[in-house]
């Protein structure tokens, strides 16, 4: 950051030296104003571009590669996975139990093991800490 701002400040500095230099004294008498604000607008003009290409998030690739490590390391069974991504979905119990062949309480049983082991307590808040740790996309 330090290094952006002496750059910066450097870079104000030599377009004072430049106008300066090439005696411009006329133009700055008569315009000062206009010119000092179009130089204030090229700076801020400059850090905008900056400071967008810097806070702009890289694209994601565009094939999603599940995070098999997070997974042995949660301990998650091949069964809660397909659970949790059924939870990501939208999908309700029922629903789920349909989809996976099991019976409504064996995917409460499952829900309530993928909510223990992501450590949290509502749909929402497993489903952002699954693609969060890329493990549903």
């Amino acid at each position: 950051m330090a290094r952006t701002m002496i750059l910066y400040a450097l870079a104000l500095a030599l377009a004072a030296g430049i106008l300066d230099a090439l005696e411009y004294r006329h133009a700055t008498r008569a315009f000062s104003t206009e010119i000092y604000i179009a130089l204030l607008a090229v700076g801020f003009v400059a850090l905008g571009i900056w400071v967008g290409r810097r806070l702009t998030p890289a694209p994601r690739p565009a094939e999603f590669q599940r995070n098999a490590n997070a997974i042995r390391s949660l301990g998650l069974t091949p069964r809660e996975c397909e659970v949790l991504e059924l939870l990501a979905r939208g999908q309700s119990i029922k629903e789920m139990a349909r989809a996976l062949a099991i019976s409504p309480n064996t995917v409460k049983t499952h829900v309530a093991h993928v909510y223990g082991k992501l450590e949290v307590e509502r749909r929402a808040h497993a489903v952002d800490k699954a693609r969060w740790l890329a493990l549903i996309p």
